[in-house]
């Protein structure tokens, strides 16, 4: 169900919840880290989700020992230079990595700054040594509250002009988008674009807050869009991306099967939508998986997938010259 006269592309993947089995293994015995299992098999239920969540908050618990192996600055460069192979094995031809410097490094009291530095290298040194085009997205993550919020962003105003944009993640149920209105001005003074996690845990009122008071063009996930015809239609009207993430939503339960997810129902009312992985070490998938299992069962078509593919390039955060690079690659 990929086209390959189009370039794949993958708009929503989180870098610090992509961490190899094989990595977290090799880190706990060098640093001798309480590890719950020793062998791939034994950690895989630990890391990997193996049957729906409850919800949201228990699906971010398998990103415990993900982190809790970012001891040094030294494991967050390989981890984001992993990444970047990971993307070139999959055969992809862009792909924006998202990271949360805080979240990386809180977990062994790392100095955030220094975690935004080692990212950035070690995408830079994956760029030089794989054929694949990759660009930086920063989040602050909601999860901390406002004040922490203000010190992952300067952390990684340091090194604005190595990302393309800024995003906010995290519970949004408990920590609405209305709390980090000045986050996103301060973020968009800078030169970055907005991208916001909206419309996952809470309805669509946070999807309208995201785009009227945060300022996104783009929306992670957004599945609860769906339930707002307006919100659609505004969607649709003003251009904007949709982060879709299919398995994840429904290892979230945010959605009950693959054939309840509103995707291909986006796709036919013309919004914006794109196919993308969101954690792809902790829900088992590949963005190739996304388009040959999920997509078919979310009764999507090949001119369905063909369209979101066509939606990746159209949104992506690239120059009309990069855009046309990667189109004519």
């Amino acid at each position: 169900m990929i086209d390959p006269t189009l370039p794949l592309i993958d708009l929503h993947r989180h870098l610090d919840c992509n961490v190899r089995l094989e990595t977290i293994l090799d880190l706990g015995q060098r640093h001798k880290l309480p590890l719950p299992a020793w062998d791939l098999e034994g950690l895989r239920p630990h890391v990997q989700v193996t049957e729906p969540q409850p919800g949201l908050l228990a699906f971010f618990t398998k990103f415990r020992w993900m982190t809790a192996v970012l001891v040094d600055y030294a494991t967050c460069r390989r981890v984001a230079f992993e990444n970047v192979e990971a993307a070139h094995r999959e055969g992809l031809h862009y792909v924006e990595l998202r990271f949360s410097p805080w979240f990386m490094a809180k977990p062994n009291a790392l100095n955030p700054e220094g975690v935004v530095e080692a990212v950035v290298d070690g995408v830079e040194e994956g760029k030089r040594t794989f054929d694949v085009k990759v660009k930086l997205i920063g989040i602050v993550s909601r999860s901390y509250g406002t004040e922490v919020a203000w010190r992952a962003l300067e952390a990684l105003l340091t090194y604005s002009e190595r990302l393309v944009a800024l995003d906010l993640a995290g519970d949004e149920g408990n920590y609405p988008g209305e709390l980090y209105v000045e986050h996103m001005r301060r973020a968009k003074d800078a030169g970055l674009q907005i991208t916001i996690h909206a419309g996952e845990a809470a309805g669509p009122e946070s999807v309208w807050q995201a785009l009227r008071e945060l300022g996104a063009t783009r929306i992670g996930h957004g599945v609860r869009s769906a339930e707002d015809p307006a919100l659609m239609d505004y969607l649709v009207e003003h251009e904007i991306g949709i982060e879709s993430c299919m398995t994840s939503n429904v290892q979230t339960s945010l959605v009950p099967e693959y054939a309840g997810h509103p995707l291909r129902g986006f796709l036919e009312r013309g919004l914006l939508a794109t196919i993308n992985t969101d954690c792809p070490v902790v829900s088992g998938i590949d963005l190739r998986y996304e388009y040959e299992v999920a997509a078919p069962a979310a009764r999507l078509t090949a001119a369905h997938t063909r369209q979101a593919q066509r939606n990746a390039l159209a949104v992506a955060f690239l120059s009309d010259e990069e855009r046309a690079a990667l189109e004519a690659a």
